[in-house]
């Protein structure tokens, strides 16, 4: 994904249902947002996700904008693994298991792919 994709869930979701496990996702943030909806992003899909933020500000056509930082890997059970901070450079690592991903189960009695109702969709 880049950037603003974030705020679709259709993004993310089309990703998810052509297999992916992990969703790399750059960007150059200046909304507080994303950060926290990429939970729910994997949650709703059971997917990984890098977002790579930048930090700082940068002054364009007169004005300022002031990226948000706060890159993170986020997990499918809506577990934040690394975050950096809000105005430091930093590298994240955190190891994932992708069968985590793969298992599409909320619970016993949900699945978030066959639960779904398609047919409202078309």
């Amino acid at each position: 994904m880049i950037c603003f994709d974030w705020f679709f869930p259709e993004s993310m979701r089309t990703l998810a249902l052509k297999g992916a496990d992990v969703i790399c996702h750059c960007a150059n943030l200046v909304l507080p947002f994303c950060q926290d909806a990429m939970i729910t992003r994997c949650l709703e899909n059971r997917v990984f996700a890098i977002t790579a933020n930048r930090t700082g500000e940068e002054k364009r056509n007169g004005k300022k904008l002031y990226y948000t930082g706060k890159s993170q890997i986020t997990g499918p059970d809506a577990s934040i693994l690394c975050r950096a901070g809000a105005e430091t450079e930093e590298i994240g690592i955190a190891e994932i298991d992708v069968n985590m991903s793969r298992d599409k189960n909320l619970n016993q009695y949900n699945h978030i792919f066959l639960d779904r109702k398609a047919v409202f969709y078309q």
